[in-house]
């Protein structure tokens, strides 16, 4: 019997961006790797007032993001 493992942290978030934000999550990673060497706190920002996410969503996207550096 095989058990799918319950995905957790920042990934947890990306079907509900996806589905608000109707861009593929790999949309938003281009975006963030496209603004260039910024912190943490200045990404969500940039989500946040160009792109009109959510802090959560942000929060999570960025999270992800910074953990792939």
């Amino acid at each position: 019997m095989t058990t799918s493992a319950k995905v957790q942290g920042p990934a947890s978030y990306f079907p509900s961006i996806e589905k608000k934000y109707g861009q593929p999550v790999e949309h938003w990673f281009t975006v963030l790797r496209a603004a260039g060497n910024l912190k943490h706190m200045e990404l969500v920002t940039l989500l946040k007032s160009e792109h009109g996410l959510g802090h959560g969503h942000a929060n999570a996207l960025v999270a992800f993001h910074m953990a792939k550096r």
